[in-house]
């Protein structure tokens, strides 16, 4: 099977994910670009940040379309973590591999979990500007530093925090990971001349397709049950990195 088909699934299966629950499919292209692509931890981080970006961008155009971003309500959440998304992006490139590996091993572990557990729908009784701030501050940096959009954690941070109903944090979260991905990026420019282009942009463009077709499963498919297999299938996978790496 040659690694432009690899690619290809691989892109897909991570935009079905991001289609079908909202955030949380993106930690996925981190695990694929090294072990099916032969990516190094460093270049895929980077080239997952791409991914990232332009799938989200995608995805956040439909939304807005349909009325479901909170463009006011989440501008605070998003500004807070454009700083710390650059400076971990530029950190990143300085960690040892094995560090970053073991990093990222432990949130998606962390993810699943977290996937396993129904979403809180409770609103907040007053928003409080410091704890926003924090929260997108926080996901900032792990979207920087990981390469992963975040949406397993902004979505459920929206609601709790900000009070957005289910459908629009989703939405919301969607222009939250474009930010933070592309100050990401930026802080990583110059170091991407390992990258395989030629493998990222099939990767990038089934990544797209399959969020539509994860966007429509969404409707016919419980969302709970979705969430539940998709946690089960990144705890393996970040049980293994970890075991990769110790071992």
């Amino acid at each position: 099977m040659t690694a432009i088909v690899l690619a290809l699934m691989a892109g897909a299966g991570v935009g079905l994910a991001l289609g079908a629950l909202g955030g949380g499919g993106s930690v996925l292209a981190v695990p694929a670009l090294i072990y099916l692509l032969g990516f190094s931890p460093s270049a895929a981080t980077t080239a997952s940040l791409i991914i990232v970006a332009a799938t989200s961008a995608t995805a956040l155009y439909a939304h807005a379309r349909d009325g479901h971003v909170a463009w006011k309500t989440g501008s605070l959440f998003t500004a807070a973590g454009i700083l710390p998304a650059y400076l971990a992006g530029a950190a990143a490139g300085r960690v040892p591999e094995a560090t970053l590996t073991i990093t990222f091993s432990v949130v998606a572990a962390l993810a699943a979990v977290r996937m396993f557990r129904p979403p809180s729908s409770r609103p907040p009784k007053r928003i409080r500007p410091g704890k926003s701030a924090a929260a997108g501050a926080g996901l900032g940096a792990v979207t920087g530093f990981l390469g992963v959009g975040g949406g397993f954690l902004a979505v459920p941070a929206l609601v709790s925090v900000l009070g957005l109903t289910m459908r629009r944090a989703v939405g919301t979260s969607l222009l939250v990971i474009t930010v933070n991905s592309l100050a990401a990026l930026v802080a990583r420019t110059g170091t991407g001349d390992g990258l395989d282009w030629a493998l990222i942009g099939p990767f990038t463009g089934a990544a797209i397709l399959g969020a539509w077709d994860g966007k429509r499963l969404s409707t016919k498919v419980p969302g709970d049950s979705l969430q539940k297999v998709f946690a089960g299938v990144l705890l393996a996978v970040a049980v293994f990195m970890l075991i990769d790496v110790i071992v």
